[in-house]
């Protein structure tokens, strides 16, 4: 691994911030590094603020959207709200869909079947609206580069409504409205909301123009905050005051669907990787492995009891989802060994009978084995579908759009999308996209990075600075965990291998004078435990977390690395 330690932050705003705000230097450091130089800035960074929300009309068509969604209600239109099968995709079906029946009837709710219809907008949902008189669909998390879907829904007399977070096209839709931060002409002050969060601006201009108080939406942000964790995007502006609000919501009166999933949990308090790991897998199970509407019905249920059986359905969804991407994985692996391309700047691989429901994680398996880009393919109908995912630094999106002569649908981020061909073009599209990224990934991105905020001693390492550092949460892109590395390291004698097949390694350090020991987990890093032996001194990456066991609490390091000194 290339360990990349942060450069220096200007000292003299680290000592003023450290004085404004009562903390050791080494603390300061961190928020002048995410830019937090002055006492206002840490103010917003530590209590988001609820207020500091943007006005939600300041988003390109948010007036359209309104005036649209209140004609449907005055003239008692049939309404659709139309997301895609991931855990974006359902909780802002969730959302608007509870939003809406609050004070109107005539809402239903269409997920697309991953198998039937594949992602985004598709024709058989339209053809659903139009066969049930449905006038209006609010499409969520999808819908941003479906042109010529639209325009066939307008010849049905159905008019779209689009909140989408993706990359538009060269064109935008014809719809009534297109709510999507990344328009070019869209100068709404954050870019970076997730689908779920765009939906949650929708209801936001809606309860404006209603007169309704903004403290009747936080029930909502559980649902945001699930949404905000799942897809990744950057944990900073309005996602920062959206997820922190979101967690309080999670973790003091979550819905009952939200409940009964977290409800045999042992954590009093969950954080935004809680959320991450535990919930939203469950979430995307559904649509992973049976539908996504039963994400939504779960969701979307008031009823404790019920949305405890729904839980119980999906826990066995989640279950079987496991067992298929472990054994996909192993296929996945032997197939690139055998066609020799262990040595390849992409992966791409195939067969016709994988899942396409677990594709996606299996692209992102196969990452940690071979850290390159990776293509996922299954047969999908009379198409090939695929997840693809990539490394830190590599836009896999702009790798696509270089090979879109061979690709007949794709669409989605810089670090994963999904795409559809012919199986014809199968082969010339593989060479084509090694041919690329080949071309254009500089040399280092192929090998994995840890990015280290700071160099501290171990000394530093106390229960009143873990306090303070876990305020910084929620953690995630644009906020990440903070890393730290120390120097001049040795196991104190009882380090050992632990877990199944002794993957893991489990250390008590000792560091320099100090006559201290400190507990250390590497997960998967068992290998590394001959370094150890050796009693040389040696280096770690490391972040902090507390670890709590039989009742009592302490700090250990959680290891990302450790080199020889």
């Amino acid at each position: 691994m290339r360990w990349k330690l942060k450069s220096e932050p200007d000292a003299v705003s680290v000592n003023t911030l450290a004085k404004a705000l009562g903390i050791e230097n080494s603390l300061a450091k961190l928020l002048v590094q995410r830019g937090i130089c002055d006492f206002e800035q840490a103010k917003d960074f530590f209590r988001p603020d609820i207020e500091k929300l943007h006005d939600p009309y300041l988003m390109k068509d948010m007036d359209k959207a309104v005036a649209r969604i209140e004609l449907a209600i005055s003239e008692g239109q049939n309404i659709m709200v139309y997301g895609d099968y991931d855990v974006d995709g359902t909780t802002s079906v969730a959302l608007m869909s509870s939003y809406l029946l609050e004070d109107y009837d005539l809402v239903t709710t269409y997920i697309p079947d991953r198998y039937a219809e594949g992602y985004g907008v598709s024709y058989m949902g339209i053809d659903f609206a139009s066969d049930n008189d449905i006038s209006l669909i609010i499409a969520l998390d999808c819908g941003i580069k479906a042109i010529e879907k639209v325009a066939y829904a307008k010849e049905k007399g159905i008019d779209f409504i689009i909140c989408d977070h993706h990359r538009p096209g060269a064109e935008i839709p014809k719809a009534a409205a297109v709510l999507d931060p990344k328009r070019e002409d869209c100068t709404y002050p954050f870019d970076e909301l997730c689908g779920c969060g765009v939906g949650f601006k929708l209801i936001q201009a809606l309860a404006i123009s209603k007169g309704q108080e903004f403290q009747e939406l936080l029930p909502y942000l559980d649902l945001v905050a699930t949404a905000i964790a799942a897809d990744i995007v950057p944990m900073n502006g309005e996602n920062r005051i959206l997820a922190f609000h979101g967690l309080k919501v999670i973790n003091t009166n979550p819905r009952p669907g939200i409940r009964a999933i977290i409800h045999q949990l042992k954590k009093k308090i969950l954080t935004i990787t809680d959320v991450v790991f535990v919930i939203a897998p469950r979430i995307n199970a559904a649509g992973r492995m049976k539908h996504g509407l039963h994400a939504v019905e779960l969701m979307t249920e008031q009823n404790f009891e019920k949305a405890v059986t729904f839980a119980s359905a999906i826990e066995t969804y989640n279950s079987d989802r496991k067992e298929l991407d472990k054994k996909i994985t192993e296929d996945a692996l032997q197939q690139i060994k055998e066609a020799d391309e262990e040595q390849n700047y992409t992966s791409v691989v195939f067969h016709e009978t994988w899942h396409k429901g677990v594709i996606g994680i299996v692209a992102s398996r196969l990452i940690e084995t071979y850290y390159r880009p990776t293509l996922v393919f299954t047969k999908s109908g009379d198409k090939l579908a695929a997840s693809a995912r990539s490394v830190y630094g590599f836009d896999v999106y702009n790798a696509l759009q270089e090979c879109s002569e061979f690709i007949e649908q794709f669409g989605g981020h810089m670090y994963a999308a999904g795409l559809t061909l012919a199986p014809e073009n199968y082969e010339k599209f593989k060479a084509k996209f090694e041919e690329v990224v080949k071309a254009t990934m500089p040399e280092e991105l192929r090998t994995p990075e840890i990015k280290i905020d700071s160099e501290i001693f171990l000394s530093e390492v106390t229960p009143k600075y873990f306090r303070i550092l876990s305020q910084m949460a929620p953690f995630g892109p644009a906020n990440m965990h903070p890393v730290f590395m120390a120097r001049g390291l040795r196991d104190n004698g009882y380090g050992k291998q632990v877990g199944e097949d002794k993957t893991h390694l489990k250390l008590s350090i000792i560091s320099g004078a100090d006559a201290k020991t400190y507990n250390a987990i590497g997960f998967s890093m068992g290998d590394k435990f001959p370094l150890v032996q050796s009693g040389n001194a040696f280096k770690a990456a490391f972040t902090i977390d507390e670890n709590h066991w039989q009742g009592n609490t302490s700090l250990q390091l959680m290891l990302k690395d450790i080199q020889e000194e």
